[in-house]
């Protein structure tokens, strides 16, 4: 069974219910919400385009054009209408335990994307900070595997169906990307991928977030940026988690940031990712150019 939720995609609206729970509840921002782009930013060398999107509908000074108010009134939104979401979770756990199934029935709990809540200033998804790439992901399976433990290797959506395929006891298509996760799952790290690749397109309905390019390691993460004169990144995120201080330009970690942009591009043209999508806009009533879907 696949089961997908809309609930807490923006904009955000609870169930009547869970309506002002969090009424007054505010987080400690991220360390690198608050920094002033004229001052602290020039040292952190971050692109342009990340200080600027600050102020706009993915920006925490002007997010979603006020639509929602403010930064605190929106994840108090979110996190509300995201209690829809735990309570339909509870619910299919609990008839797989009455029915006897609880063991035996393999759960992949995980959302679609990362979400940013300030980090870098920024909200939302489209960009490759650890906050927006990083996946959500809890399985559960007790016949298979033991549970309780964090497992650091990195995984992507694209293995979710070679698992399920394992325990379906189907061979995977060897068209098909991805590996299954049973032998992590089980404690076996032998022959795991030691980087993940990452790419977005610059969208139309969406213009402040350019096309980026990325490749991640378990101690660095590169990213260049595409159809911009901008600043690409490179980052060290064992010593710096947070992604503040961009190392590209640095000497000491050119031989570093000129393998990844290889890594990368070998990737780019193996994939057949060259060849940047353009996307078909049409004149409408309202008398400009926007996707045929806006209107």
């Amino acid at each position: 069974m696949y089961l997908s939720h809309k609930a807490v995609h923006a904009l955000f609206k609870p169930a009547k219910r869970h309506d002002g729970v969090y009424d007054g509840k505010t987080i400690d921002k991220p360390a690198t919400y608050s920094q002033t782009i004229d001052d602290d930013y020039k040292d952190l060398k971050w692109p342009e385009w990340v200080k600027q999107q600050r102020h706009s509908w993915h920006g925490v000074d002007y997010m979603y054009h006020g639509k929602n108010g403010t930064f605190d009134e929106n994840l108090q939104k979110y996190c509300e209408t995201l209690l829809g979401v735990d309570e339909s979770i509870g619910s299919v756990m609990e008839w797989l335990r009455a029915n006897g199934l609880d063991e035996s029935t393999m759960v992949i709990y995980m959302g679609d994307n990362g979400f940013s809540w300030g980090e870098h200033g920024l909200i939302d998804k489209r960009h490759f900070y650890e906050e927006s790439v990083k996946v959500p992901m809890l399985i559960r399976c007790p016949e298979i595997f033991e549970g309780g433990k964090n497992i650091e290797r990195m995984v992507q959506n694209v293995d979710v169906a070679p698992t399920i395929f394992e325990c379906a006891g189907v061979k995977k298509p060897d068209y098909m990307p991805g590996k299954s996760m049973i032998q992590l799952l089980e404690g076996n790290e032998e022959g795991w991928r030691e980087r993940v690749y990452y790419e977005y397109f610059w969208e139309y309905d969406f213009p402040m977030t350019p096309t980026v390019f990325g490749v991640r390691t378990d101690q660095y993460k590169y990213m260049r940026y595409q159809g911009i004169w901008d600043q690409n990144e490179l980052y060290d995120i064992i010593n710096d988690p947070d992604e503040q201080y961009n190392l590209m330009g640095q000497p000491e970690y050119a031989d570093v940031a000129k393998q990844l942009a290889s890594d990368l591009y070998d990737w780019l043209e193996e994939t057949h990712g060259m060849n940047i999508p353009l996307k078909r806009t049409v004149k409408n009533p309202y008398g400009d150019y926007r996707h045929p879907n806006q209107y």
